[in-house]
This record gives structure tokens, sequence and C-alpha cells, in this order.
């Protein structure tokens, strides 16, 4: 946590390196998440023209189930974060950049760390999950009378359906000759 008031006295900025355990909290935030492990973050939040700069690295692994076979599958992530901040008297100046979500308003002079990494690691969790040996195959799930197709394995059905079901498609080979 960072006071705007301390943020504002260090004119290179405060530098940091934290390990948070937010496990807990993002598992109650979205079920999808089976574990995180602790969360290595490094960074810095400075003062500049009105905007307090939070910019940090944060690496962690999380633990989702794949989401063809529900098998739990262990990412690695490491992704970089910038988020501008403005102080509640500023918010009102610059409303337009509040509302297009390109700054965010400080509440309670305080920049919560904890409550940023957070929500970016939920803002990043993919929609695909699979597990090494389903990336490396081909093969989708199927059962009676049903199966799972790519894109382009349904377009390809398609084409071939209308195609037989054509009118002209008994025609075919009428005037081959042999």
């Amino acid at each position: 946590m960072f006071h705007i008031n301390d943020i504002q006295k260090k004119s290179d900025g405060i530098s940091f390196e934290e390990t948070l355990q937010l496990s807990d909290e993002l598992m109650a935030r979205n079920a999808d998440i089976l574990a995180v492990s602790p969360i290595q973050v490094a960074g810095r939040v400075s003062f500049e023209a009105g905007f307090f700069l939070l910019n940090y690295q944060m690496t962690y692994d999380i633990t989702l189930a794949s989401s063809r076979s529900m098998q739990p599958v262990v990412l690695s992530e490491s992704l970089p974060v910038h988020e501008i901040f403005v102080a509640d008297e500023q918010a009102l100046k610059d409303q337009d950049m509040v509302e297009e979500d390109l700054v965010l308003v400080v509440e309670e002079d305080v920049i919560v760390l904890s409550e940023s990494v957070a929500d970016n690691i939920l803002l990043n969790i993919p929609l695909k999950v699979l597990t090494p040996e389903e990336e490396a195959g081909q093969d989708l799930p199927s059962g009676n009378h049903w199966t799972v197709l790519t894109e382009e394995g349904y377009a390809a059905a398609a084409q071939e359906k209308k195609e037989a079901n054509s009118p002209f498609a008994q025609l075919q080979g009428l005037f081959e000759e042999e």
C-alpha cells in the first residue's frame, strides 16, 4: 500500500519488490482458479505531471481446469502492468479519461498494490486452457451421436453436405468416358 503523500515526496518514486499471497482472494473471486502460487512483484510507483504511475512486473503460476477435459493445468505467467492513477480533485478535470478507463481514481489517498495485482491476474485469465497432450493432439472429444469440430472442420463438413444435397449431384459422372 502506497500513500499518495509519500509518493509525491520522492522525486524518483518508490521502488518495490514483494511476494504476495493472494490465492484465497483470487479463488474466492473466480471459481475457475484451482490454485495460485505466491506472486513475485517488482516495480516502481511515481508521481509525474499530476498522475501517479504504477509500473511493475508480476510473475506467478496459476492452476486452471482444462477447457476440454477439466484436468488441472499449471500456467506460468509473467506480465507487465502499467496503470495511471489520479487523485479525487483531479478526476473532475479529467472526467473523460476516467470514463474511458484510461486512468483510475485513487481512493482514500492510497494505492493498494495487492488490489492491482489481483485485478490484473483476473483480467488475464485465458479462455482456452489445454493440457500439453491436448495441445499436441488433434483428437477432439466425441460421444454417442456427437463430436466437437474445429471451425475449419465444420466449414468442410457443411460444404460436403451442401454439395451432396445439390440437385446436380446425381448427374455427377454421367458423361464421363470410359
